[in-house]
């Protein structure tokens, strides 16, 4: 499939609006990410800790099952991540109305290697939660580009933050960062290659032999067509977001056993840890205070990594919002794929760390 070949009049049609995404991007990662990270890294380096965890607090076992769980839980959960979630939101609408179709096209939309590792790379520097970047990874594939590179973006910002990751060395050993960079590297692959691979019938006739997709067409960009993109983002993605989030809060005390010795270094924990650190929602970073709080009380290295893939890579809300466009059978293979990552590392733990 050949694509068109933009005009001059073509490229400097876009030349605004693809500065004004720049901008957006730039600025508004700066000010959610990069600039409070930074004094951030001095504060873990100098204390070794990045706070209370956001489960249990500084106890053991979280509170218990109720109203009050579900709403100190959605507060405290929302007022860390409010504002990259803003800019998640503005970034999506923006892959939608200001980039040209047949550019973003070309460097992301075909099925190959190339478009994976680009939207790898270009997930590293933004170090969003799994919810915060399901905006732009729902963005990115309304604007029919490929099925790897979307999950390697979605994925890749989580788990291989590296702002997290120099967190997590300064506070729990550099072995774990080291481990959570290989483990997260083999996560993120695997997920995006298996993703091309699991791309649907139709896309892959469309495809000629899996390695093109086809042309999305190229709508002229204007501010009323980003705002009204915006606004769908929002009524389509947020509402459903906040409940699950708050369902997830209130039953926390569920998903996570109060913790001790006896049962912190079972093998039958890590499984269940598997299966509910995926589905659970943390904040960016947030596994690094929980780790630590409950190894405090009982929690095994195993248990521990296990944790440490699981809990950032994706979770239930994430999966609602990106399954919108990826499907329920790609979230489900999604999940599985991170559940067993999770126990994997919780096993390399033992031996490693």
């Amino acid at each position: 499939m050949q694509v068109p070949v933009e005009s001059p009049a073509s490229r400097a049609r876009w030349r605004w609006p693809v500065a004004i995404f720049v901008a957006i991007t730039v600025l508004g990662v700066f000010y959610a990410k990069w600039d409070p990270y930074y004094f951030k890294a001095f504060s873990a380096a100098a204390h070794h800790t990045l706070g209370k965890s956001i489960v249990t607090g500084a106890s053991a076992k979280a509170p218990a099952v109720g109203f009050q769980a579900a709403l100190s839980y959605t507060v405290a959960y929302f007022k860390d991540i409010w504002i990259a979630l803003l800019v998640g939101l503005l970034v999506g609408a923006g892959v939608q109305t200001l980039l040209p179709a047949g550019w973003l096209y070309r460097v992301l939309g075909r099925v190959s290697p190339k478009s994976r590792a680009l939207a790898l790379a270009a997930a590293v520097p933004s170090m969003m939660c799994t919810c915060c970047s399901a905006p732009i990874a729902v963005s990115m594939k309304k604007s029919r580009l490929s099925t790897g590179a979307t999950l390697a973006y979605w994925l890749g910002n989580p788990v291989l933050n590296p702002a997290t990751i120099i967190f997590m060395g300064f506070v729990l050993g550099w072995n774990w960062a080291l481990l959570r960079i290989v483990m997260g590297l083999a996560l993120v692959i695997g997920a995006s290659w298996l993703g091309d691979r699991w791309m649907t019938k139709d896309e892959a006739a469309n495809a000629a032999s899996l390695q093109d997709l086809p042309t999305p067409v190229e709508t002229p960009p204007t501010l009323g067509r980003y705002f009204s993109t915006l606004g769908r983002l929002v009524i389509g993605l947020i509402p459903e977001y906040i409940v699950i989030v708050a369902a997830l809060g209130a039953a926390r005390a569920w998903l996570f056993p109060a913790m001790n010795p006896a049962i912190g270094h079972s093998l039958w924990l890590m499984l269940v840890l598997a299966i509910f650190g995926t589905l659970f929602v943390i904040p960016t970073a947030g596994e690094i205070p929980i780790i630590q709080t409950l190894m405090s009380y009982g929690l095994g290295l195993g248990a521990g990594g296990t944790l440490m893939l699981t809990l950032p890579a994706i979770s239930l809300p994430s999966m609602a919002m990106v399954g919108q466009q990826l499907g329920a059978k790609t979230m489900t293979k999604v999940a599985l794929l991170v559940a067993v990552a999770g126990l994997l590392t919780g096993l390399l733990a033992l031996w490693l760390l």
